[in-house]
């Protein structure tokens, strides 16, 4: 009897794979660093060179967002970890996913990327949390073993970027469907603030203060790149926009007290929980409740250096989740932005209900938590 089942099995698992290997198709794309691949689609796994691009595969694996991914960098649950606890939550086998690295490009491990033999590694343009389009020894790597590699970019030019990253996963992962339903809602949304911008003729100058609390001396200000793509899209102009061509960096203190802003927006990389061991970050995300929030961005307010700010003494201050950089989410913190700098242009405006449908019909895990707040 044995000798009869082996050979059945031998034969279905055959069966199996040549079913498997007939719905796959060779396809060619071309990437956000402009580089042209050809991949067997729709691919069934893949690696992550940053842990927070899950909950873009998400939107188009919806039913279960981590069933591709059989590695990824271990930066989402470091860096946000109010997030990374809903998945948690609902997914906990997020935490059996190997881990190719930490956090950074330094801490990559090639080794485990390759062992798990994935059929395509998703990497971000000029990543500052994992390989990018600069890292070319892993490049090389990956194809010396066969592996492609695409590039997406929700970071350094995210709203014209996000639909053409969504578009390429779709490709890849045979979910077009899934990404055209999402990037419908999102050019819509996205619309509301881009037609209207269009007749603002005072555009007020805007702060922004990275990371608030992550450095003891002030300030760190969001450069031209990544989240200052939100204040000219919102209709409003980055005070530090043409000093800062990149994602971030240092400012003078005094430059800010001399030449200082209409409004002032700090981001936000602590979370309620964080609050305990780390008082001096802005609270926002996931599991985060906007009396907490409130609270911590009153307190971040009282630093001399924004205590002097016209812009804080007049109540026009607020706070915003710094993570939405990376996540198709930032057409929510675009029309947030709008409201803040042009209020009776954006009266109508509801960003509260573009984040609820967003996690009602994209997201696997629930909206639980206060993304930006106001200092009063």
């Amino acid at each position: 009897m044995t000798r009869i089942l082996m050979p059945l099995k031998l034969i279905l698992a055959a069966f199996i794979f040549t079913i498997s290997s007939a719905q796959a198709e060779q396809i060619t794309v071309t990437d956000l660093a402009g580089r042209t691949v050809t991949l067997n689609a729709p691919v069934q796994t893949m690696v992550l060179g940053e842990g927070r691009f899950l909950p873009s595969i998400a939107i188009l694996d919806r039913d279960n967002p981590l069933k591709r991914i059989v590695g990824m960098m271990a930066e989402f649950k470091k860096l946000d970890p109010s997030t990374y606890s809903q998945y948690l939550k609902h997914y906990p086998k997020i935490d059996e996913i190997p881990l190719i690295g930490s956090s950074g490009a330094a801490t990559f491990n090639i080794e485990t990327s390759l062992a798990v033999r994935p059929d395509v590694a998703i990497f971000g343009i000029s990543s500052g949390h994992g390989p990018n389009d600069r890292s070319k020894t892993v490049l090389d790597q990956f194809e010396s073993a066969g592996i492609p590699v695409l590039f997406v970019d929700f970071r350094i030019d995210p709203l014209v970027n996000t639909p053409k990253s969504l578009r390429l996963l779709g490709d890849i992962m045979g979910r077009e469907k899934q990404a055209e339903g999402f990037l419908s809602f999102y050019d819509k949304e996205l619309a509301k603030v881009a037609n209207r911008v269009k007749s603002i003729e005072n555009r007020p100058t805007v702060f922004m203060e990275s990371r608030v609390g992550l450095r003891p001396e002030c300030c760190e200000a969001i450069g031209s790149a990544m989240m200052g793509r939100f204040i000219e899209w919102a209709g409003g102009v980055n005070a530090y926009g043409q000093q800062i061509p990149g994602t971030h960096g240092m400012i003078n203190r005094e430059h800010l007290l001399v030449h200082q802003p209409d409004v002032y927006i700090g981001t936000a990389i602590g979370s309620e929980e964080r609050m305990k061991t780390t008082p001096q970050f802005l609270a926002l995300g996931a599991n985060t409740s906007q009396a907490a929030a409130r609270q911590s961005l009153q307190q971040a307010l009282t630093r001399k250096e924004l205590a002097s700010l016209t812009a804080v003494k007049e109540g026009r201050a607020f706070a915003i989740w710094h993570h939405f950089y990376n996540t198709p989410m930032n057409v929510t913190a675009v029309q947030v932005i709008a409201k803040w700098l042009h209020p009776n242009l954006f009266a109508d405006l509801e960003p509260e209900q573009t984040l609820k449908t967003y996690f009602e019909k994209f997201q696997p895990v629930p909206l639980d938590g206060t993304y930006w707040v106001s200092a009063r």
